[in-house]
């Protein structure tokens, strides 16, 4: 009898970026990074090169991306991620919801690329966003997940699932 696959995580920049800022920045739990890079070492979490992009600004995130292993930051240079990604711009540009400035966001960013990586390959999205199918000035992740049938989550439902445990040395 064969295991089943492990569900693997992609991660948002702004599951990164907040956990920076707020409750898992460096000094704090530096667990959390190193949580990171070892389950992308076990093919569990990544993230992709669009993601890698958004993080810039020269402080410690900026510099653990940098230092990140290839790994971590995947290619969207992929046949079926881009026919995918202009599937999900085709949806995005053909409903009414969303404002002209939230579609040319969307399209600058990194987030249609994500879910479109996520489709592909049965990736699940690790994102911050909630869903929001009233959002007229952005699009959101979770939206077009499930328009597009992705799976998502946030940072603590993923680190639950890896059964991650942050504990302070007594």
């Amino acid at each position: 009898m064969t295991e089943p696959p492990h569900q693997i995580f992609l991660l948002d920049s702004n599951t990164l970026i907040e956990a920076h800022r707020r409750y898992y920045s460096f000094d704090l739990c530096p667990g959390f990074w190193e949580c990171l890079t070892h389950y992308c070492g076990k093919a569990r979490l990544l993230s992709i090169d669009r993601v890698r992009g958004e993080i810039t600004g020269g402080d410690e995130l900026h510099e653990w991306v940098r230092k990140a292993p290839a790994s971590f930051f995947v290619s969207t240079a992929d046949l079926e991620v881009l026919a995918t990604y202009a599937q999900i711009m085709e949806s995005v540009r053909h409903d009414p919801t969303y404002s002209e400035q939230a579609i040319e966001r969307f399209a600058r960013g990194a987030d249609g690329w994500l879910v479109a990586h996520a489709h592909v390959f049965g990736y699940t999205v690790v994102t911050l966003e909630k869903y929001e199918p009233e959002s007229k000035k952005s699009v959101k992740i979770p939206n077009i997940c499930r328009e597009f049938d992705v799976p998502y989550t946030d940072t603590f439902v993923m680190l639950r699932s890896l059964e991650v445990q942050f504990a302070w040395p007594a």
